[in-house]
């Protein structure tokens, strides 16, 4: 079930995308959070490190095995503080990923606890090895 791929790798790990111009006219970047994904039995496992993201900033969708993570990364500094090092992304992040048949859509699970995400694709009934029993006759 290793049929997913990233449909906007990154060149590092948080690199920065061209993205649509905003509400304003002006251009923007996204940036890419650092996305792990593992194979289990059931399925796939999806981390992404988003700290500084809560619940209502981040939109989770699937359309046509399209898995896609949106959000924005929001700060507390005043706008008065004059920035000396960055290396913590602030803004609009993207990641895309396409999925196999495999993935049951109807079942994908997420939780956002502490700035990590983790998404449980879980793999489609039809897709898991079963055993077939055999009559004698």
């Amino acid at each position: 079930m290793t049929d997913i791929s990233d449909h906007n790798p990154p060149h590092e790990s948080t690199s920065m995308i061209p993205a649509p111009e905003n509400s304003s006219g002006e251009p923007r970047l996204l940036f890419n959070p650092p996305i792990d994904i593992y194979e289990t039995p059931d399925g796939l496992v999806l981390y992404a490190d988003l700290p500084g993201v809560d619940s209502e900033g981040l939109d989770l969708q699937v359309q046509n095995n399209r898995l896609t993570l949106f959000g924005r990364v929001t700060t507390d500094v005043p706008q008065s503080a004059q920035m000396l090092h960055q290396e913590y992304h602030i803004g609009d992040f993207l990641r895309s990923f396409i999925l196999s048949d495999e993935v049951d859509h109807e079942r994908i699970h997420a939780k956002l606890t502490n700035g990590v995400l983790r998404v449980e694709l879980p793999r489609a009934a039809r897709a898991k090895p079963r055993r077939i029993e055999v009559s004698g006759g």
